[in-house]
Order: structure tokens, then C-alpha cells, then sequence
């Protein structure tokens, strides 16, 4: 068994810890078996800053072009993707998608030559709006695949709309973090916080985490806050916590000004994805309120750190990770009097975050990457 997987970007540290733990499971459970991942480029143009020159990467890899990926030419894609093939000679082909044609194009030749395919789906029914014509077009390529793995139930359905059998979908779990860095710098931090007075602090907080942009409809979440200030005492002991950077910054921050207590919202700048933990150590409720998210990976880091989250409802990974007044809320990101009630149960029932917490690790449990990378490593050997 030789398995050769396409991947746009060395830099993509979530998928870095998957392939690490497939090669791990290949070379305990099959170790006759052969494993590379071609990355086509190192990064993308958009995510140049995110790089982590500490990272290890702990799995047979090549990179096509020591560059952006925006640089690259599909005729250079093309002509490195097919050399790569021809060099591996794979008897499995994980290809990622069907945005790129480079890859598309690679994937029918391997099903001339007798390979199978394996292709990996992140999107759901939610991402964009959909033309019958392309429709058409991606229900022809997926339908050239002989298995898929897919980040959760929405990618999954929208697979199935397509013309997939749910026999084909070998793996609907596969939106996996490094949730052992991620745990483990948590609770590095908790324990600061617990054990250094000058750290210690009363206020409880909620927290959004990600890219400062419009479609994360940010704005509705400073409203909120600042709306149940005026309605409820108790809202005066909970701050807000913006970890991240993006072009919505000055809008946001000049919003916050019109808090009764703008002290309390903060903006953290821009920071490395392991940095992370230490602002979720200092929060106790995560937000997502995205206007269209396909998945949402920030509400597992959360959730592996026993946090209960609230997200909207147009976030790919609710109906995977959330169990509506279990271990958070789903609202209508269209709705602010939605939100406000999901803020003010928390700020009303503090006693409700550890227990909801709580259900937040045993949900997440199924996206283990360990459990997860096993999955696919079977998944290969069945082809």
C-alpha cells in the first residue's frame, strides 16, 4: 500500500498533527506500507505571518514550490503534481477537494493508471452560493472518488446532495486540532492564573477567537455585550475578550467605546495559534458568531479545554459539536436578542460553565486526532 496525499500548504498546523498521526498508525498497524505528503507550496499568501519556524514536521513530506501557493501557476502545479505521482507510484491517491483542476485532472489520470481515490471534503450546503451548473460539475468529480473523508455531518450531507453513497464516507470526523499542545499550554496558564496572585482576577469573560473580518459578524457580538451591560448588574463583573487581528479592528474598537464599561472589551492583536490557550485560560465562555463559518476549529480548542461555547447556527460544526443547552447555545446570527439571551444565561448562572464545560470534553472526544488518523489509516488498507 503506497498513499500519496496533495495538500496545498506545508503550513497548516492542525493537518500537520493528522499526518503525523496517520504515519504513526501506518507504520504500527501497516507497516509494509509507504506514506508522502506533497505539499504544493509552503503557505498561503494570506497566512505568510502565521508561520511557526519551531514546528516539526513528523511525517514523509515533500514541498513542490518553495513559495506562496498564490505564485504558482496551474501549469506548474500540474506538471509537478503528475511528475510527484509518476515518481510515488501510489496505489491510493488523497486528493483535497475539487477547487483545484490541477488536482482534478491528476485524480483521472489515477483512475486510469487503477488507483483508488480517497478525496477530503470541508464543505457543507452553507459556504456560498450555489449554481445548478456547478453543482452539476462537482457532482461529476466527487463522483470519480472511491471514499471520502469529511470535517463533519454538514460535509458529509453535502456530499450525499451530490451523489455520494453514505456508504462512500469512510470518515465523518476529520475536523481534528493538536488538542495535546492546545490542553497542555491551557492548563500551563489556568494554573498561573490559579497560583499567581498578581494574575488572579474575579471577572469571568467571554472570548471570540479568530480573524477580525466582517463575515465573522463581530459587530452584533459588541452590541450584545454592550446591551446586556445596561440590563443586567452582573454583566458589569464579565469582560470581553477579541483574540486576534483582521480589518473589522477600528470598526470594533470604536464600537466598544460606547460600552458603559469599555474596559472591559478587549483586543489582544494578532498571535501565534499555540498562544492561544493562554487567553482561553483567562476566559470562560467562547463565542463564534460567524454570518458563514464551513467549520469553526477555535469551538473545539474550547471545548478540549472543557469550556462551553456559543455559536451560530451557520457554523459548519454545530450540529457535530454543540447539544443546544448542554454544553452551550446555537443562536440566529441574524438575531441579537439571540445572542443576548444565550450572554445573559452564563452571566446569570455562572455555577452552569463547569458542568456545561464538562459536556464540552465529552463531545469532542470523537474528533480525537489519534482516534481520527486510525480511522483513515483503516480506511487506506480497505481500498
Amino acid at each position: 500500500m503506497r498513499i500519496l496525499v496533495i495538500h496545498n500548504q506545508l503550513w497548516a498546523h492542525y493537518k500537520s498533527k493528522l499526518f503525523s498521526e496517520i504515519n504513526i498508525c501506518l507504520k504500527e498497524k501497516y507497516p509494509e506500507s509507504e506514506f508522502l505528503v506533497a505539499h504544493i507550496a509552503l503557505y498561503e499568501a494570506s497566512r505568510s505571518g502565521m508561520q511557526d519556524e519551531n514546528f516539526k514536521y513528523i511525517y514523509p513530506y515533500k514541498v513542490l514550490f518553495n513559495r506562496s501557493l498564490n505564485e504558482v501557476s496551474f501549469k506548474e502545479r500540474l506538471f509537478s503534481l503528475f511528475k510527484t505521482f509518476d515518481e510515488f507510484k501510489p496505489t491510493v491517491l488523497n486528493v483535497t477537494g475539487y477547487f483545484d483542476w490541477a488536482q482534478i485532472l491528476l485524480m483521472i489520470y489515477a483512475r486510469q493508471k487503477g488507483v483508488k481515490i480517497v478525496m477530503s471534503s470541508e464543505s457543507s450546503s452553507m459556504d456560498n452560493n450555489r449554481s445548478k451548473i456547478k453543482e452539476n460539475i462537482k457532482s461529476w468529480i466527487v463522483n470519480r472518488a472511491d471514499t471520502f473523508f469529511c470535517f463533519g455531518k454538514t460535509s458529509a450531507d453535502y456530499l450525499i446532495s451530490l451523489g455520494v453513497k453514505p456508504a462512500q464516507i469512510a470518515v465523518n470526523n476529520a475536523a481534528v486540532i493538536d488538542e495535546e499542545v492546545i490542553k497542555s499550554n491551557y492548563d500551563e496558564a489556568k494554573l498561573k492564573l490559579r497560583t499567581v496572585p498578581e494574575l488572579k482576577s474575579e471577572n469571568r469573560n467571554f472570548a471570540f477567537v479568530g480573524r477580525l473580518a466582517p463575515e465573522k459578524n463581530l459587530e452584533i457580538l459588541v452590541k450584545a455585550f454592550i446591551q446586556i451591560q445596561k440590563e443586567i448588574p452582573e454583566a458589569q463583573n464579565w469582560g470581553l475578550y477579541f483574540v486576534g487581528n483582521g480589518p473589522s479592528l477600528p470598526d470594533l474598537e470604536a464600537l466598544a467605546k460606547e460600552s458603559l464599561f469599555p474596559q472591559q472589551i478587549r483586543f489582544t492583536g494578532g498571535l501565534p495559534w499555540y498562544k492561544v490557550p493562554e487567553w482561553l485560560a483567562k476566559s470562560d465562555v467562547l463565542v463564534l458568531p460567524s454570518l458563514s463559518e464551513p467549520w469553526g476549529l477555535v469551538v473545539n480548542e474550547a471545548m478540549v479545554c472543557g469550556m462551553p461555547v456559543i455559536v451560530s447556527k451557520n457554523c459548519g460544526c454545530t450540529d457535530d459539536l454543540l447539544n443546544d443547552g448542554t454544553n452551550g447555545f446555537i443562536f440566529d446570527p441574524n438575531q441579537q436578542r439571540d445572542l443576548e439571551t444565550a450572554l445573559k444565561f452564563f452571566i446569570q448562572n455562572p455555577g452552569k460553565i463547569e458542568t456545561m464545560g464538562l459536556e464540552s470534553t465529552k463531545l469532542i472526544k470523537r474528533f480525537s486526532s489519534k482516534k481520527v488518523a486510525l480511522e483513515m489509516a483503516d480506511s487506506y488498507k480497505r481500498l
